[in-house]
């Protein structure tokens, strides 16, 4: 088994980053064209705990060297099922997820959390991923060890990229809510001059 873990830090608050969160993997997210589908299996806000959870299947296309392919079966698209939490109350977002596809023969469990930074809580996110990495494929360790090393090496290239993704779709997403609010201001001022302007007549 081997292990990747890493901790950043996004300048934007955690209603900012939980928000954007389902827009992660849209077309406001340049980095991420590895990612074919999301769809979303289930949705459910528990009534005593205002926690949302939900449950979602992603699909990606797959771009490993030919010897773990053909170890692997020669798939070139994968699933993950993943389910998250989001805690309105701690304000916790938690995304757990785990691989469908090569299930048999390689299991990947990862956790992520975002939640405040404790000394700028209303300004900055922390994210925390863990994932662990276990190949199950019979045959020599050395090959084993190979395939959990090229899975860790794919988490850190990832990581850059996902970060870098993730603050694109999060920069847009503080643009358009800006532009949502000057809007609504607008109305609001149009419909206060009317009601002003009947009340004159």
């Amino acid at each position: 088994m081997k292990y990747f873990q890493q901790t950043v830090d996004f300048d934007y608050s955690w209603e900012e980053v939980s928000t954007s969160n389902w827009r992660k993997y849209g077309p406001w997210n340049e980095k991420t064209p590895h990612v074919i589908a999301v769809d979303t299996l289930s949705r459910s806000v528990d009534p005593a705990t205002g926690i949302l959870r939900t449950e979602r299947l992603i699909t990606c296309q797959q771009n490993a060297p030919k010897w773990i392919m053909s170890i692997l079966g020669g798939q070139d698209t994968s699933m993950v099922y993943e389910t998250s939490y989001v805690d309105p109350v701690a304000k916790r977002l938690t995304l757990c997820s785990m691989n469908v596809t090569w299930a048999d023969v390689l299991n990947v469990r990862e956790t992520c959390i975002y939640q405040p930074v404790a000394s700028s809580p209303t300004n900055k996110t922390s994210f925390t991923q863990r994932a662990e990495i276990t190949a199950l494929c019979g045959g020599w360790q050395k090959i084993k060890n190979s395939i959990e090393q090229f899975a860790v090496e794919t988490f850190q290239q990832n990581a850059v990229k996902g970060k870098e993704g993730f603050e694109m779709v999060l920069e847009r997403a503080r643009e358009v809510f800006q532009e949502q609010r000057e809007i609504l201001k607008l109305q609001q001022a149009q419909q206060e001059s009317q009601i002003l302007r009947q009340a004159k007549i």
